[in-house]
């Protein structure tokens, strides 16, 4: 049994109201404060792991615990947001991810800062699905939701922007600095949240059921994956362990579709997957975010303990690719309704392609004028024109309802594909015998990882190719309706929302 329609349409205005504004800010300030804490833990890895005592295959745990927690509780995030009402999901889990923030800055082991961190990422799994589908019901699709998304997307690249700066300034003074931040930041976004985004329509009460056992066997699956490939290098790809935890999670994810198949209530509607546009923007979304979590993994070791560069050093090293973000998100609104998203995020899987494949020329002695930062700014590019787009192409026409569904489906993808691309370069890294690469030593450990990232990018381009075979989408019939009524589908105001 579905709620009722959270939005409300009023009155068409020449603007939006500064309830509007104030309603998608603070949507945007729990997107920036994501980024921001992605970027600080980036570029702190080496500090944590010299503190800490952690290997490269320990390390990568810090990253994968959040992203796992993340994508593994995404889709009961959007359904919890759907079926208990958007607003009341997005404040407890912010209210989740502060206090687990001030945790993850004051434990002393490796084992207790990866549970501190898979505990925010669950957090993050309600406020992000909440928050967009917020955007997505409260704006229609069109005009106005490619603006608003748009801006969203900005908000995401100032946080990471700022959080590769204050990384950068705060590991130096100490690695738990980058980890203790965002708790006040939350807080505050908290405090905001609650005074400026209103009730909605009261959610059904009868009827609703969560899929419990459909994410419990879906984020075992995604765990045992991510395990099986970190330690295949150990164990062996052929032996018992390696072979018996794949298989485990084959029968994972067939008990998963037999589970969502017989639910009433499933967590994933699977029919949603026949829309191919949808279908592509998830793939490509994993590539995209997959591929660059193991790049920043990667070259924070390779620059902080290879080539001796500070913190700070390797926080402005990545800069650049924020600041294009910065500036091209909020110009994104005029591209996606002249060209549409496939199109614009075809060019961003090329740039990005290209960024890694040119990374591969870099040294030993790394050159940042020549190799670094011409791959850092196709990378930012990269974000810059993708992330928008794939929001776009991945609401577009889904049913308000089910908009919390589209909306997990594709933050999953982006999670899934950074935990299973890094647990595959840290197995390859880890085959080189990484660990034992020191200050001057050789970048051969390294390469074949770079290698492996090129190639999933080359992946995600063909995927998003293949979507300009497909016919430029037609405007949805509410925005053509707008249209013959005489006004722009983005004049309308919707002053209730999420529940």
């Amino acid at each position: 049994m579905t709620s009722p329609p959270s939005s409300v349409v009023l009155a068409p205005a020449a603007r939006w109201s500064p309830r509007r504004w104030g309603i998608l800010i603070v949507l945007c300030g729990a997107l920036f404060l994501d980024a921001l804490d992605v970027s600080m833990v980036g570029v702190a890895l080496p500090s944590i792991r010299a503190d800490l005592g952690l290997t490269t295959s320990s390390l990568q745990w810090v990253v994968s615990g959040y992203v796992l927690g993340y994508g593994g509780f995404l889709l009961l995030g959007g359904r919890a947001a759907d079926l208990l009402g958007r607003r009341r999901v997005f404040l407890a889990a912010l209210a989740v991810f502060a206090v687990a923030s001030l945790l993850g800055g004051l434990v002393s082991s490796g084992t207790l800062l990866i549970a501190a961190r898979m505990i925010k990422g669950v957090a993050a799994a309600f406020t992000a699905p909440a928050s967009l589908s917020i955007i997505t019901t409260t704006f229609a699709e069109g005009h106005a939701r490619n603006k608003a998304l748009s801006i969203y997307s900005a908000f995401g690249a100032a946080g990471f922007s700022l959080g590769l700066v204050l990384s950068g300034l705060l590991t130096e003074v100490g690695w738990r600095w980058t980890l203790l931040l965002p708790a006040p930041v939350a807080a505050a976004i908290l405090a905001a949240a609650l005074r400026l985004i209103p009730r909605g329509a009261p959610v059904a009460r009868r009827g609703r059921r969560f899929d419990i056992p459909g994410a419990v066997t879906v984020t075992a699956a995604m765990l045992l994956v991510v395990d099986a490939v970190v330690g295949a290098p150990q164990a062996g790809w052929v032996s018992a362990r390696t072979l018996g935890s794949f298989a485990a999670v084959a029968v994972l994810l067939a008990a998963f579709v037999a589970i969502e198949r017989r639910s009433a209530d499933p967590l994933l509607r699977l029919g949603i997957f026949r829309s191919g546009a949808l279908t592509r923007a998830n793939l490509t979304a994993m590539t995209l975010f997959g591929s660059y979590v193991a790049f920043q993994f990667l070259v924070t070791q390779y620059l902080q303990i290879m080539a001796g560069w500070s913190a700070l050093r390797t926080a402005l090293a990545f800069l650049p690719a924020g600041v294009i973000v910065a500036i091209a998100s909020p110009r994104m609104a005029p591209l996606l309704d002249r060209f549409g998203p496939p199109r614009i995020v075809a060019v961003a899987s090329g740039c990005l392609a290209a960024g890694y494949a040119w990374f591969l020329r870099i040294g030993p002695q790394p050159d940042y004028p020549a190799v670094i930062l011409p791959s850092v700014l196709l990378i930012g590019a990269a974000f810059g024109l993708g992330f928008s787009s794939l929001n776009v192409q991945a609401t577009a026409g889904v049913a308000d309802q089910e908009q919390g569904l589209a909306s997990g489906i594709l933050q999953t993808s982006f999670q899934l594909g950074g935990a299973l691309v890094l647990a595959a370069v840290t197995a390859v890294v880890d085959a080189g015998h990484a660990n034992q690469v020191g200050p001057g030593q050789s970048l051969a450990a390294y390469r074949p990882a770079l290698a492996v990232i090129t190639g999933v990018a080359a992946a995600g381009l063909l995927v998003a190719l293949s979507g300009l075979r497909s016919s430029r989408p037609r405007p949805a019939p509410d925005r053509l309706a707008s249209t013959a009524a005489g006004s722009r589908p983005d004049q309308a105001e919707l002053e209730t929302v999420g529940g």
